[in-house]
């Protein structure tokens, strides 16, 4: 069974070099086991390309620029980005890819896995395609046909919107209650995304992040960047109580929580503080669960209440004779 910490360093990496588009990949959320939220780290070379030009129709994407420079290519415009800044394409919002700039970009790009309803039939070689059907696979390769169309021209960067934020330029909110004690910076909504969530959470030497609790309906990712400590995770032979079991933590890890599962979770920070991002969904109909406390939270209608945990045939039965 695989544990909750993947160590990036170990994932597979791919090459992708076609026409201008060259980078190399791992995908850290699948490596993870994340479901239904996706993430990639992606290596461009020096002026290279990361994807194709494209628009989402149902999935909402994130970029963080980890280590070097380049361009968010948006509708024909080019906006510069460097290390520390965020972008965000909605759904349906403007055309876009990434060029590195002489010295190469390190991105990572966070993302939805939409449910697809392009179903793939191999003998005919068609699609469906909603009320109609398109053929497949008989022309080159999507990057190729982006390949034959030629390289981008960046031009003269124009200046940036409000959907590229740097980190210097979001406010950390500080929390210091009980055994939590961090530093987070909503990047996410900073640089206007709807529909899923990125954090920037830096953790005092020895303190926790939130308290202990597991979401009914929202996966998240995270990723370690600086520092160390453990993932304290619930022990799952005790069902309705807290009891972690740890599991240590450095820079490069990655861990996914799946939705619905009943384990409660939280960090805590070594001796050199610990520092990751936190990237989830955004579902009002979600309900947290804190065992340590016994509360629920329902996201939705901001509202928090305490539980007391029962046997399923409890209170059920008739009594005996």
């Amino acid at each position: 069974m695989q544990g909750p910490v993947v160590h990036g360093g170990e994932v597979e990496r791919r090459r992708v070099t076609v026409g201008q588009i060259d980078g190399t990949w791992v995908d850290l959320g699948t490596a993870a086991g994340a479901q239904r939220l996706g993430l990639r780290r992606a290596v461009l070379e020096p002026g290279g390309r990361s994807t194709p030009v494209h628009v989402h129709s149902g999935e909402e994407e994130i970029v963080l620029v980890l280590d070097g420079a380049g361009v968010s290519w948006q509708n024909g415009e080019t906006f510069e980005i460097a290390a520390g800044d965020c972008v965000v394409h909605v759904v349906s919002g403007p055309a876009h890819t990434l060029l590195a700039g002489p010295g190469g970009m390190t991105v990572l790009i966070f993302g939805e896995r939409a449910d697809s309803e392009a179903c793939y039939l191999p003998r005919a070689n068609v699609s469906w395609l909603g009320e109609s059907w398109v053929k497949a696979g008989d022309t080159p390769h999507p990057f190729a046909q982006e390949a034959a169309a030629g390289p981008l021209e960046p031009g003269e960067p124009s200046r940036r919107p409000a959907s590229i934020v740097n980190l210097s330029d979001v406010a950390a909110v500080e929390v210091d209650r009980g055994d939590t004690g961090l530093a987070s910076q909503d990047l996410g909504r900073a640089a206007g995304s709807r529909r899923t969530g990125l954090r920037r959470v830096a953790l005092a030497p020895g303190r926790c992040s939130y308290p202990p609790h597991c979401h009914a309906s929202e996966e998240e990712l995270y990723v370690v960047l600086e520092g160390s400590g453990e993932y304290l995770l619930h022990d799952q032979a005790t069902p309705g109580e807290w009891r972690p079991v740890a599991h240590p933590v450095a820079a490069g890890d990655v861990i996914s929580v799946p939705a619905g599962t009943g384990l409660a979770h939280t960090f805590r920070a070594g001796s050199d503080g610990l520092v990751f991002l936190a990237y989830g969904q955004r579902n009002g109909g979600d309900v947290r669960w804190y065992p340590r406390s016994r509360k629920l939270s329902f996201s939705g209608l901001r509202l928090v209440g305490r539980f007391e945990p029962a046997g399923y045939w409890e209170g059920e039965e008739p009594p005996a004779g």
